[in-house]
């Protein structure tokens, strides 16, 4: 017999996928066939002590139609092969093995920004994938979304050879790349992982340090920084700092964080 916990993980599941239809202007949903099992929960938490996922309402999807998304996806698929045939770097188009270009919800509330691809990314042309990706996936899961409910993408689309950080020019040679990606998702909330990251989106010299625990913006969208989650693996103490960043992020959103209630 299901536990009451369980019972309401597969109850904020649905409330959550609802949303991202609502958002996606799904009118209504095809009954699908039952699947074999749930996917098992993460095997440890992102920051230094388990959370509990905070529950939500379901959502009611209201009146709008399928072809918004089909649109972003149309949109940002042109954008994918302009990257993919980019060549602006030639370094980076010389070694690299494929692009990244980015991966998710084309109707995102919220997307994760990164630096450039690693050689886990670079093989299977898919951001965060590595050691690095799955803490982000944990935390994104700690928050009470899925990995496929955000947006992930990465200021480089290319892997910088031996993972070095990214040069001035590749910046500004993909920038256009990232402003065109945002503004097809149009998120309304952005977190950017990494000093690179949020440097990068905010113009800015400072560090992520004296960045991260504000609320910046980008063309009026909040924006939260914080670690990047390869930082953290080096560091597990700066964990807690993320997770502080992550409940501002929350409470940003209108979320109560997990692990809150009745504080």
């Amino acid at each position: 017999m299901a536990s009451k916990d369980s019972s309401g993980r597969a109850h904020r599941l649905v409330a959550q996928r609802l949303e991202a239809l609502e958002r996606a202007g799904v009118t209504h949903v095809p009954k699908a066939r039952r699947r074999a099992s749930a996917a098992p929960p993460p095997a440890e938490p992102p920051v230094a002590h388990e959370m509990p996922t905070a529950s939500r309402a379901p959502a009611v999807v209201s009146s709008g139609a399928v072809a918004a998304t089909n649109d972003r996806v149309a949109a940002l698929a042109v954008i994918q092969r302009e990257v993919a045939a980019c060549t602006q770097c030639s370094e980076l188009a010389s070694t690299r093995t494929q692009t990244v270009f980015g991966v998710g919800n084309p109707a995102a509330r919220l997307c994760f920004l990164g630096e450039a691809p690693g050689a886990d990314e670079d093989r299977q042309g898919e951001p965060f994938v590595g050691r690095a990706g799955q803490l982000l996936t944990r935390i994104i899961e700690a928050c009470g979304f899925r990995r496929q409910e955000v947006y992930i993408l990465n200021v480089l689309k290319c892997r910088p050879p031996g993972n070095r950080t990214p040069l001035p020019h590749e910046v500004h040679n993909c920038r256009g790349f990232l402003n065109r990606q945002l503004a097809v998702i149009r998120p309304e909330f952005i977190c950017c992982v990494g000093s690179v990251a949020a440097q990068t989106l905010l113009e800015t010299d400072v560090t992520i340090g004296r960045l991260r625990g504000k609320i910046h913006q980008y063309q009026g969208i909040p924006v939260v920084c914080t670690y990047h989650p390869a930082y953290l693996l080096r560091n597990p103490a700066a964990k807690k700092d993320t997770w502080d960043d992550m409940k501002m992020l929350l409470r940003q959103m209108g979320i109560e964080p997990p692990g809150a209630e009745g504080k």
